[in-house]
């Protein structure tokens, strides 16, 4: 009995922490109030012009751990249109993306003395530029950040007892912030998953961000890469305005979407915001990617298509699909290896019976020799093998992640693997010298960068077993199963924090099938901080590594995406299924990664497994062809599925790809503009029409930059597609006299037959485009054609486009370099008069590449005859009209809502032979 008292008070206690824990995890998702936040007890300006203020906390609380007693917050207008707000502990330094990975401006020191804050200057209540204002209450600490030019509040985490959410929360391994949101906002982002619900955010769905290898096919789940930013899009009295928010920590979170209010739960790091001002969807973009990094330049054939599946057994296979193609006549730019072609799964080798050497350079050198490219897969995991050189010197340079002072032992298909640290700069070396051994080997024109969340067959802490092989052997297919002997590491916070996100969708361990949450990078640097930025660190080495190989520009794809891997890597959206959803669910992601700063993505055309039916391959195609990273790509379970696999989807290939491959001149143009200014490739239609407010919530049909309308089908056995249309006129890309005008915009019934896509293009545009081929080597130096449109039958109207030509084997994209030429085309009409010219900035190297305009079709003229053609070619006098071929046809409306029978006509032009590295102006007036 002498020990009941306190053995009781013990249990009881013991309970009652057991039952909060419980009450808390039970309330992850929902909105129950922690704490009662911080006061402001002190804020400075500083002499760059930012505030920084201590808060310290009112009540402690242990829900999820202590309460950090003292914050430091910094708030900065780093640009006119980009505001910082930064909040942290006082006094010691913690976890934060590293500034070397992702370069940016660096808060001021901490101070160790406190004491040495000016107490209770509150004078500073309000803190402007000339787009956003902060503002701030004391007590309890909370802040807003307006637009100024309207006093819209872009972001409130003042809580109110009506209010879903509480103040700011604040402890080492759990951090709460909320924003109040208004009705009429319109979200997207926060990545990466497959969102059933469409684009735009759906209030209560989950939106977890960490770094995980499921596929793809799982519905709101956390996948390959994390982006804790989101673009909000708002319509104020018919005047739209967009602004962005990215909370800048690579630590696992939950944000909670209420539709109203928006939360995040994260479990390690600091508060990092940045706040875009905008106003435009396009303006959000650029200063997102202007802080993060500007989208890498890609090569050209890069826009071509690309073929690839896990099951290329040998050599001869990627032969005959090479040829399969050719035969097909469907344009092929690039095969692709999965590990077939590597010596036992293992990184940086090459499989000497099923991929002889010599043959495989033998066919490398022919496909070369026609413009074609090879490129080959890698995982991150390197095989334990002491016969293995890459491993050898991995070891020899101390290269890999630890746990308990051994490299962390994992298993992927090899078996027993380390996994590299590229926070490590001797990694980074070794990497490159790695990479350049291979390519001396086998001369690869880029690199797949996979399995980098970093996946894992087994969890926690393993041996290789000594009473068994592993990995085991599967008699037709490698084997996915952990053979190695396993325990589980739940004894350190790391590994079990207080607060559980809701990982893989069902609150799984965060070091389950992955990298132990406890291991060790560089530095001391924790993997439960630095998880989520193993694929951008690795594509950053990467990237630098093929850099560096040949002074080329690299093209690195990369499943694992973070913050700013878009200056280094293109990324595929994973493994997703041969389902009519998928194909849906694609568009959405596609369009998520031009927000991320990510233009260069694309879907696995046909799904990556299982089997696509027929028609489901046909209709993949015709929107694959439009995605812009276009690759074709299955399972070593799936049957094959090359686009010649079918007759009607070889069809279908050919006309869908035959017009990507017209287009690749305005894909690589919009290349451009998006390395220069952030601007996505593929599209929502309210970067455009953003005054629109009918396609806010639109994920069916994606604009190809500012004009090009893809309008699919997307559902089994449909031969029609319901299209929404907004204001203007569009035009057909398939047939040029087929018109729709939509003055209010509208829904329209198209016919789409098994083999056609709707592809239609907007008003006030030209659109430069070639002749195509079955190698974008080739199709790049067919004569051009521009494509003018006006709106139908307007006596007045005016037209622009744009067109950028480099070698694009130059690392750099940009003018200035003796490799590039810039084109800006306008046109116009008035009272019958038409005048299209271009303005021509270091056009000697169109002129050295010898390419020209031989047709130029103007769209949307009042009928009449075409009189005093003039052509001048540097304001003199071209001698070849008389060559000049002129053809008049008449425009057939699909859908016209307006009255009267106006009649209005195409007028081609063919034969013009002007070179495109030359100013040119093509005048006529339309006779009656």
């Amino acid at each position: 009995m002498v020990f009941l008292r306190p053995l009781l008070a013990l249990t009881l206690s013991s309970f009652l922490l057991t039952w909060l824990l419980c009450l808390a995890e039970e309330t992850n998702y929902s909105s129950s109030k922690i704490g009662q936040g911080y006061r402001l007890i002190t804020i400075e300006d500083t002499p760059d012009g930012a505030l920084v203020g201590l808060l310290q906390v009112k009540q402690k609380n242990n829900i999820y751990g202590a309460d950090i007693p003292l914050l430091r917050f910094y708030v900065k207008h780093e640009t006119e249109n980009r505001f910082r707000v930064h909040i942290t502990d006082a006094k010691n330094k913690r976890w934060e993306v590293p500034y070397n990975l992702l370069p940016r401006q660096q808060p001021p020191p901490l101070k160790q003395n406190s004491k040495s804050f000016r107490k209770n200057s509150f004078s500073v209540l309000e803190y402007s530029s000339s787009e956003l204002v902060f503002s701030y209450t004391s007590d309890p600490f909370s802040f807003k950040v307006k637009r100024k030019s309207n006093g819209d509040t872009i972001f409130d985490t003042n809580s109110n007892d009506s209010d879903p959410f509480g103040p700011v929360v604040f402890e080492d391994q759990y951090l709460e912030i909320s924003t109040k949101l208004p009705k009429n906002a319109s979200l997207y982002g926060l990545g990466e998953n497959t969102q059933p619900n469409g684009f735009k955010l759906h209030p209560n769905d989950p939106y977890t961000l960490y770094t995980t290898d499921i596929s793809a096919v799982n519905l709101n789940s956390d996948l390959y890469g994390s982006h804790p930013v989101y673009m909000d899009l708002r319509n104020e009295v018919g005047k739209p305005y967009a602004h962005g928010v990215l909370l800048l920590n690579s630590n696992g979170m939950d944000v909670f979407y209420k539709g109203n209010s928006l939360t995040y739960k994260i479990i390690g790091g600091v508060l990092d915001f940045y706040f875009f001002a905008g106003p435009t969807p396009l303006n959000v973009v650029d200063q997102y990617t202007s802080f993060i990094g500007r989208p890498a330049p890609m090569p050209y054939w890069s826009f071509g298509f690309h073929q690839c599946r896990w099951g290329y057994h040998n050599l001869s296979v990627i032969e005959d699909v090479v040829e399969n193609y050719k035969k097909a006549k469907i344009p092929l730019d690039v095969i692709w290896n999965d590990d077939d072609h590597m010596d036992g799964h293992k990184d940086f080798t090459v499989n000497p019976i099923n991929y002889p050497l010599p043959k495989l350079l033998s066919f490398l050198e022919r496909i070369h020799n026609i413009g074609m490219k090879y490129i080959v897969i890698n995982d991150p995991g390197i095989a334990v093998n002491t016969n293995y050189g890459v491993y050898q010197r991995g070891i020899a340079n101390d290269v890999f992640i630890k746990h308990e002072g051994e490299p962390f032992m994992a298993m992927v298909w090899p078996g027993a693997v380390y996994f590299p640290d590229f926070l490590n700069p001797k990694t980074v070396s070794w990497w490159g010298d790695e990479i350049r051994r291979f390519h001396e080997l086998v001369p690869i024109d880029g690199l797949w960068i996979d399995m980098n969340e970093v996946s894992n067959f087994c969890t926690g802490k393993c041996t290789i077993p000594k009473d068994r092989f592993c990995p085991l052997q599967g008699e037709k297919l490698p084997n996915s199963t952990c053979c190695l002997d396993c325990t589980n590491i739940t004894s350190t916070r790391w590994d079990d924090p207080p607060y559980k996100i809701n990982a893989s969708g069902k609150e799984v361990p965060i070091g389950y099938k992955t990298i132990a949450t406890s291991a060790v990078h560089y530095n001391g640097v924790l993997e439960y901080d630095a998880h989520s930025l193993f694929g951008f660190s690795e594509a950053i080495a990467t990237h630098k590594a093929l850099h560096e190989l040949q002074g080329k520009r690299p093209f690195v794809l990369s499943r694992s995406t973070y913050v700013g891997s878009g200056k280094y890597a293109a990324h595929w959206t994973g493994d997703n299924k041969g389902t009519w959803e998928d194909l849906r669910y694609s568009i959405s992601t596609v369009l998520n990664f031009g927000i991320f700063g990510m233009p260069m993505v694309g879907a696995d055309i046909c799904g990556f497994y299982p089997a696509p039916t027929e028609e489901l391959c046909n209709r993949w195609i015709e929107v694959g062809a439009f995605y812009p990273f276009s690759r074709d790509h299955s399972s070593v379970i799936s049957p094959r599925q090359e686009l010649y696999q079918w007759e009607s989807v070889a069809e279908s290939a050919r006309n869908a790809l035959g017009m990507r491959y017209k287009l690749l001149p305005y894909l690589y143009t919009l290349n451009y503009e998006a390395h220069i200014s952030g601007a996505p490739i593929a599209r929502p239609l309210f970067f455009s029409f953003p005054n629109y407010i009918q396609c806010y919530g639109l994920s069916t049909q994606f604009l190809l930059g500012t004009s090009l309308l893809i309008s699919p089908v997307l559902e089994q056995g449909k031969t029609e597609v319901e299209a929404l249309f907004p204001p203007g006129t569009w035009y057909s890309l398939f047939d040029l006299t087929q018109a729709i005008v939509s003055k209010d915009g509208n829904y329209v019934t198209l016919d789409a037959p098994l083999h056609e896509i709707n592809v239609h293009l907007y008003q006030n545009t030209i659109l430069p485009m070639q002749q195509g081929g079955m190698v974008s080597k080739d199709a790049r130096m067919t004569p051009f054609s521009l494509i003018v449109t006006f709106p139908a039958g307007s006596d007045e109207g005016e037209a622009k486009g744009n067109l950028f030509l480099d070698d694009d084997e130059m690392p750099d994209m940009k003018l200035g370099n003796g490799y590039s030429t810039y084109i800006d085309f306008h046109a116009t009409v008035k009272e019958g008069n038409v005048t299209v010219w271009s303005e021509v900035q270091e056009g000697m190297f169109a002129l050295d590449k010898g390419l020209v305009i031989d047709t130029i079709n103007v769209l949307g003229l009042s009928y009449g005859s075409v009189e005093l053609v003039r052509i001048e070619i540097d304001e003199e006098p071209s001698i070849g009209v008389s060559n000049v071929k002129v053809g008049i046809s008449e425009h057939k409306y699909l859908y016209k809502q307006e009255h009267g029978e106006k009649k209005t006509v195409m007028v081609g032009m063919k034969g013009l032979n002007i070179p495109v590295g030359k100013r040119f102006a093509l005048t006529w007036k339309m006779g009656s």
